[in-house]
């Protein structure tokens, strides 16, 4: 009997190690972890919502333009959200910052294998919005997961209304939330894309006006390969040697001329 209570007590302790051993790496197993240093990108719906709070509404992309309709967090998961696919709507959070209104919406993925009904959600796009617009300089006291290179040699490209800017190596892990078919021979890597509704000037500064940023990932290769059309390369606007540039490109003030009279 003593070598049977001895054995009992031995199976017990192995299993009690077990189960202290599965349960610490079981968080590990559920929780996924941004792709990125903005600390958005790859997050799942719930440990977007234990980051920032449940959102004041949901929205939902009515065409393949800036067309959406905005509903009550609480109608839309009560009813809405049964009418459409959950990925279809857009979690929006809205701040006010400096005198500024912002607002953050939250597009996801879904594993297209995953065949459960509630399917996992994964951040895969962040669209900002300002009211009204802000000069670029401003974006940094105002968007904290906003932290471009300061590096002049950083990719950066720009078109009539937007500036891109890439930031940091890529992430393998990214590609879940990449739509471009091919998307496994490319490297991801994040980007910030700053819009401006009224164009933006030939000669760019940092006081030129932002409406809009997205916070996504993107391909160095497909920029510089299938986009050399519409991407043009420029200087990292939030580098040194812009502002030296830009300080040097300066125009020079007209003289006003004097007019000559006769004698």
């Amino acid at each position: 009997m003593r070598h049977v209570s001895i054995l009992l007590r031995r199976v017990s302790i192995v299993i009690f190690l077990f189960g202290v051993v599965f349960c610490s790496a079981e968080p590990a197993l559920l929780s996924a972890a941004p792709y990125f240093e903005d600390g958005l990108l790859g997050l799942s719906q719930k440990e977007l919502h234990e980051k920032l709070g449940m959102p004041q509404a949901v929205r939902d992309r009515k065409s393949a333009l800036r067309v959406f309709t905005y509903y009550p967090i609480a109608d839309w998961s009560t009813y809405f959200s049964k009418l459409v696919s959950p990925e279809n709507g857009e979690d929006v959070y809205t701040f006010t910052r400096e005198g500024i209104d912002i607002r953050y919406s939250f597009s996801y993925a879904v594993d297209p294998n995953d065949q459960q009904e509630n399917r996992a959600l994964t951040v895969r796009l962040v669209d900002i919005e300002f009211s009204p617009a802000v000069p670029i300089s401003r974006l940094l006291g105002l968007i904290p997961e906003f932290r471009p290179s300061t590096d002049s040699t950083i990719p950066s490209f720009r078109s009539n209304i937007w500036v891109l800017l890439f930031k940091g190596p890529p992430s393998p892990d990214a590609r879940f939330i990449v739509r471009e078919n091919g998307k496994e021979q490319l490297e991801w890597t994040l980007c910030y894309q700053l819009f401006s509704m009224q164009g933006l000037p030939d000669r760019l500064t940092t006081e030129a006006l932002i409406d809009r940023m997205e916070i996504s990932t993107q391909s160095l290769e497909v920029v510089i390969h299938r986009q050399r059309h519409t991407h043009e390369r420029i200087l990292n606007p939030y580098s040194l040697q812009f502002d030296r540039e830009s300080a040097l490109s300066k125009p020079s003030p007209k003289s006003i001329p004097v007019p000559t009279y006769a004698e």
